[in-house]
């Protein structure tokens, strides 16, 4: 069992580590076109909007209580019964979204006003930022139905990795990374403003996606013809595990877009420098967070739906086999981007528009994201705990507490201003990642092995050695910036390599091999 997750994991991983790559490029082009600028904070703001309700319609709610579902009728085995089922939920949830599409595009005034109040407040008072809340308006109109789109794309994607089919959806954000780069770099000379470029190429790269996925739908004989269906039994269990999880999933994106609300208050590039961090942190996330999440919650699902002593077993053993992947990445993740983060931001982001100063800015809120990022990773694995077994429940209940102290953190944005609003959203994705693990160990449904924390203490003490190293032959910010380019590449990809050849031989003399990676051998 753990074999195939491993195998699905590093397959899925292998995707994501692509779209991560061309993710990195897309944002180093994006940076150079228009830097922190006001064109940066209005274009990264109309992108965040409907990438906030994909997360509610799409990726996170929508397939944590999807996948569970589709697995009972997958049992029973009766393909018409399915195709009947993905008919009625395909229907629903895309009458539901093309509402929701509409009403974005044409009320985008208003949601910036909600969003962007600090702009909306200069607009009526012709102040200096009066020019985003018009330009922003403008923005989400063409950038709002990739909400459309993304839906469809993850409905796909849920179905095709119940099928133990995780390549199709892991390789689809590559089509929307090739579609920004391409109109950043062909299309934004030929209009005044290079926000615009970027936007239609969000539109485009939601185009794409939806139509790479169909042909892998029919393949499998699930390209049905989508039918409203409010009320049919199936919807309606989806849609009850559905809305609580609305919230439960999307804490940390409903505390981002507070975010936003805070820093259109505060100096124009505040949204820049926090986008820039937050991408970094983004890449370590989805390359073994979201990537772990994915393999094990149809494992979890079928577990649970076999309801027997030897499923409930494998259950808690295939939530530990999580769990320690998440260490053994997240960790040692953690220490790199401590040690090397003004490095990173130098090498990927210093060009065009996007000078020292925004570097060292931006090095300040990744640092501070980077002290939550593996609880960012936790809260992926240890919610399917809940998910899996048709309880949104318990993980919306530690979402409001979540939500509601990132209020409360967010008053750090006082004497910290954007940095304040990265160390908030640490704390409150360490708050939610802790509570999400008591209440598993309280209903007795996982608790951390004990083989799992000797791994890590392995882990910490091998991450500690490649930290130290790290530390000592990293330069400081001012010698990178005078040493050419070519050669700033090499010496971080230098130190990357070395950390985590230094982090590897560390863990082989400690005892840890491949067998430690599957759930089964971990517990002998």
């Amino acid at each position: 069992m753990s074999k195939a997750l491993l195998k699905s994991g590093i397959v899925v991983s292998g995707f994501t580590f692509l779209s991560r790559i061309l993710g990195l490029v897309r944002d180093i082009i994006v940076a150079n076109l228009i830097g922190a600028s006001v064109s940066a904070d209005v274009f990264l703001f109309a992108n965040r909007i409907p990438n906030f309700l994909r997360r509610l319609f799409a990726e996170g709610a929508f397939s944590q209580a999807f996948v569970p579902v589709l697995a009972e009728y997958r049992k029973n085995g009766n393909l018409t019964e399915t195709q009947a089922f993905i008919a009625k939920i395909s229907g629903t949830l895309g009458g539901l979204v093309s509402v929701v599409t509409l009403i974005g595009m044409i009320a985008s005034p208003i949601i910036v006003m909600i969003f962007g109040t600090g702009w909306f407040l200069d607009y009526l008072h012709n102040g200096v930022n009066a020019i985003k809340f018009t330009q922003a308006s403008f923005l989400l109109k063409i950038t709002f139905p990739y909400l459309w789109f993304i839906t469809f794309v993850a409905l796909a994607g849920a179905i095709l990795n119940t099928l133990g089919k995780f390549s199709v959806m892991a390789f689809s954000p590559v089509l929307l990374n090739v579609a920004i780069i391409s109109c950043a770099l062909g299309l934004s000379r030929y209009l005044d403003s290079p926000d615009t470029a970027l936007a239609i190429g969000v539109f485009l790269g939601g185009l794409l996606q939806f139509l790479f996925q169909i042909p892998f739908l029919k393949k499998a004989g699930l390209l049905v013809k989508p039918e409203w269906a409010w009320h049919d039994k199936g919807v309606a269990k989806v849609r009850k595990l559905m809305l609580p999880a609305l919230f439960g999933v999307s804490v940390t994106q409903i505390n981002l877009l507070l975010d936003t609300v805070i820093a259109s208050f505060l100096v124009t590039g505040s949204i820049s420098w926090l986008y820039y961090s937050d991408r970094l942190i983004e890449f370590p996330l989805g390359l073994f967070g979201i990537a772990i999440s994915t393999v094990i919650l149809p494992t979890l699902s079928r577990h649970h739906v076999k309801n027997d002593q030897d499923s409930s077993y494998h259950f808690q053993h295939t939530m530990d086999w999580g769990v320690r992947m998440i260490l053994l990445l997240g960790v040692p993740a953690m220490v790199s981007i401590g040690v090397l983060a003004q490095p990173m931001l130098l090498v990927l982001f210093m060009r065009g528009q996007f000078g020292l100063n925004d570097v060292e800015a931006a090095s300040y809120s990744l640092w501070a994201f980077n002290c939550g990022l593996l609880s960012y990773m936790l809260i992926k694995i240890l919610a399917n705990g809940y998910y899996a077994r048709q309880d949104t429940k318990t993980p919306v209940k530690i979402g409001i507490i979540a939500m509601v102290s990132n209020m409360l953190f967010n008053t750090l944005a006082i004497p910290f201003s954007y940095v304040g609003l990265a160390i908030a959203s640490a704390m409150s994705a360490t708050l939610n990642a802790c509570l999400l693990y008591r209440g598993l160990v309280q209903k007795g449904i996982y608790r951390l092995s004990q083989t799992s924390l000797i791994f890590l203490g392995k882990i910490l003490l091998s991450s500690a050695v490649m930290g130290s190293v790290l530390y000592y032959l990293t330069p400081k910010l001012s010698t990178w910036n005078v040493i050419p380019f070519s050669q700033r590449i090499l010496w971080l990809a230098g130190l990357m390599i070395l950390g985590g050849l230094i982090y590897t031989i560390v863990m082989l003399a400690l005892g840890i091999r491949i067998q430690h990676l599957t759930a089964e051998k971990a517990q002998h």
